[in-house]
């Protein structure tokens, strides 16, 4: 796998085959996909000009520069009667040579995306992420403002590349008269969609504080039903060790 780096943007060549969906087709097919890791936390997918149906692009609304990547010239995705503004761009003068002829589309803009066959969600899998879950007898209790929520012998523990431990614990171990259902959703390219619940103690409220994946992708199927506490907001003690409230983007 080759990679060209230029500041804290890195580039690497893909092995996986990507297809993109818009407007009920196909708009680009490619077994030589670049992976190009805008920030540091996961990567985005450019793909060669050659790999892409051109006639779906329409000149849009000027251009984007990036410190890093150059000027890039935005385009308009039309299939139809849909168009997405300013869903793609390329950077045909990048000092980063491999990005050279090659699309970005804007992700959240597509109908659908797929690595394989495998329809993928959120942004790509990032290579370098390993996601482990592991049955655990170690004791895993939960307070929020000195009142225990959760207090459970058997959890799983979900270990991922670059993030603090998460303990899913059983919803039977978890004090679900404190849980309310949250509108808040979030999707992981790596567990599936989250529904989220927030814990109310006594007359405090405290949003989005507890999440589940009734349904998680078929890598994270351990996790299933079971209800996770954002450490970085709760006290957790793992057999009776208080634990230090991790540093993380969602702090």
């Amino acid at each position: 796998m080759s990679a060209e780096s230029r500041g804290r943007v890195r580039v690497e060549q893909s092995a996986k085959r990507v297809r993109v969906v818009f407007g009920g087709r196909v708009i680009a097919d490619s077994t030589r996909p670049l992976l190009v890791w805008e920030v540091p936390y996961y990567p985005m997918y450019y793909l060669p000009r050659a790999d892409v149906q051109t006639d779906v692009l329409v000149p849009g609304s000027g251009t984007r520069p990036s410190p890093s990547r150059g000027e890039g010239r935005l385009f308009h995705v039309k299939v139809g009667d849909r168009e997405a503004a300013d869903a793609a761009l390329d950077y045909p003068d990048s000092p980063l040579e491999q990005v050279q002829d090659h699309i970005r589309f804007d992700w959240a803009a597509m109908d659908a995306w797929f690595e394989e066959d495998e329809e993928i969600f959120t942004h790509p899998r990032n290579p370098y992420t390993r996601l482990d879950i592991l049955a655990s007898a170690r004791r895993v209790r939960v307070e929020v403002d000195g009142v225990t929520v959760a207090d459970s012998t058997s959890p799983r523990l979900l270990f991922e590349t670059g993030l603090p431990t998460r303990y899913y614990l059983p919803k039977t171990d978890v004090r679900l008269d404190l849980l309310e259902s949250s509108e808040k959703v979030t999707h992981c390219p790596y567990k599936g969609t989250t529904e989220y619940f927030s814990v109310r103690v006594g007359e405090r409220l405290h949003p989005d504080l507890a999440w589940s994946y009734s349904t998680p992708l078929p890598e994270s199927q351990k996790i299933a039903g079971l209800v996770c506490f954002s450490d970085e907001h709760v006290d957790v003690y793992v057999d009776g060790v208080l634990q230090e409230r991790p540093k993380t983007p969602f702090s």
